[in-house]
């Protein structure tokens, strides 16, 4: 027994046994058991870190101090990154949404492309919206306008669903402020200006291919109507005043009610606000590229171009313009914030359990073992980082889980490879891009989008499981060509 114990602490099969039992075990209590992902991320960090014998006073401290342990260290280290970036962001997103910000782009984008490329605005909406949007509360806001174009247009809602979902899916999987991508700058150590240039260069083939092409083909084969309770009807309009908004359906034969201002914001103001925090990161980024370390205006630039900073700037430029000036008290923008972040505590909750379980992964050594085997059978790192994405996409349905995880996993051959920020953010490309694929009945996101748009699940597999696996390999393959020119 002790020889066996040895065995697996000590040598680089052990260590890879060790690390595959571990994942296997975390697997087994989310998707069988049903368990919370913090929960089972937690546990399974802590029955790693003993069994691969590492000492009690390294994993939880001691009873005095416990600030240098692996557990408020893994979790910490991520969460001191992420936590205000993914906060600001969620409250940008309410603001844009809630001074209906959609509704304008949706008229804007239907009337520069027609009724003929209907299709492709809605992509490009998704696309837009999905920036400062999370993924499921873009689904709910933009859906009952999709089913009005669908509707008008006389042809399926596959038609123009699946350009919207690709839009929105990208930004959720390749581009900050979404958790997947800012929870990778941290574990990687890459900045978020290199993220936010990657994530458009790799994202952006792959929305084309899954959103316009393969939903433009999807769409023409597989019709679906709009039921007519997913629309508002002409008496709900006559009885609904301008100043209680318009009630749509939820999809899931509820009311919403959606505000309708009398004054709609600008699409350029919206537009404006959108790209002031990704216009500041990536000035710093490239400040640091091109200028001197000491230059005054590096000082400014990196400053201003900080994240938090960036965001906390276009969340009070939004408060503003589409709040203050618009007749919001700045109680009513304070309850805004309060139930936009809501949502965001178990998020970041498995966020942080994902990083301590990834540095547990590292200081056991099962990152070097790992880093060995990888090198002896000549498989490129981002590659590597793209099959474990995938693996952990598929068996256990959780984009954020199969970031996290996989982030942690491939963390320390990263940090011993050398490479430059460029390279590392086509890494962490990579592992986004893996955490779309296949997306089928253990993804919540895929029963959301059977129920909003009127779909079997058959139907579902077809166009949007489809839709995440284009929209997976065409990403990975642009960061993959991309990553051997570079490095």
């Amino acid at each position: 027994m002790g020889a066996t114990v040895d065995w697996l602490r000590t040598t680089t099969p052990g260590l890879l046994v060790l690390c595959g039992l571990a994942i296997a075990v975390l697997l087994f209590a989310i998707i069988k058991v049903k368990l919370e992902p913090f929960i089972a991320l937690l546990l399974t960090g802590l029955a790693l870190a003993l069994a691969a014998g590492l000492p009690v006073s390294k994993i939880v401290g001691t009873a005095i101090k416990s600030g240098d342990s692996i557990l408020e260290t893994g979790f910490g280290g991520i969460l001191g990154h992420i936590a205000v970036i993914i906060g600001l962001g969620t409250v940008l997103g309410a603001i844009l949404e809630k001074s209906g910000g959609a509704d304008v782009l949706t008229r804007k984008l239907l009337d520069l492309f027609g009724e003929r490329g209907a299709p492709v605005a809605m992509g490009l909406l998704g696309l837009i919206f999905g920036i400062p949007v999370f993924f499921d509360i873009g689904i709910f806001v933009l859906a009952p306008l999709i089913y009005v174009a669908a509707k008008q247009g006389g042809r399926s809602l596959v038609l123009y669903a699946m350009p919207m979902l690709a839009g929105l899916s990208m930004t959720h999987a390749f581009l900050p402020p979404h958790p997947g991508p800012v929870a990778l700058g941290g574990l990687l150590g890459v900045s978020l200006g290199w993220l936010i240039l990657m994530g458009f260069i790799c994202g952006i083939p792959g929305f084309i291919a899954a959103g316009i092409v393969w939903g433009s083909y999807i769409g023409k084969r597989i019709h679906v109507e709009v039921p007519e309770e997913f629309l508002v009807t002409k008496d709900d309009e006559a009885e609904t005043a301008p100043d209680e908004g318009e009630r749509v359906s939820d999809g899931s034969g509820g009311v919403a009610t959606k505000t309708v201002t009398a004054t709609p914001p600008s699409v350029g103001l919206i537009g404006a606000i959108i790209a002031i925090p990704l216009i500041l990161i990536l000035g710093a980024t490239f400040g640091t590229q091109l200028l001197d370390k000491n230059s005054q205006l590096l000082q400014v630039l990196t400053f201003f171009g900080t994240p938090a900073v960036a965001l906390l700037i276009a969340v009070l430029v939004a408060f503003y313009v589409l709040g203050v000036r618009r007749g919001s008290t700045v109680q009513e923008l304070s309850q805004l914030t309060a139930e936009s972040l809501r949502p965001v505590g178990m998020l970041l909750l498995v966020v942080g359990a994902g990083a301590f379980f990834g540095k547990v992964i590292s200081a056991t050594g099962i990152g070097t073992a790992l880093a060995d085997t990888m090198s002896a059978a000549g498989l490129p790192v981002i590659v590597l980082a793209y099959i474990i994405s995938c693996g952990l996409r598929i068996a256990q349905g959780s984009a954020t889980v199969a970031i996290v995880t996989t982030g942690g996993i491939v963390a320390p051959l990263v940090a011993s490879g050398g490479y430059s920020q460029m390279s590392i953010a086509l890494i962490a490309m990579a592992i986004a891009a893996g955490s779309i694929i296949l997306s089928h009945v253990n993804d919540g996101g895929f029963w959301i989008i059977a129920k909003f748009f009127n779909m079997s699940v058959k139907q579902t597999l077809q166009t949007w499981t489809v839709l995440e696996t284009i929209l997976s390999v065409v990403s990975f393959a642009v960061a993959a060509t991309l990553f051997a020119i570079v490095s």
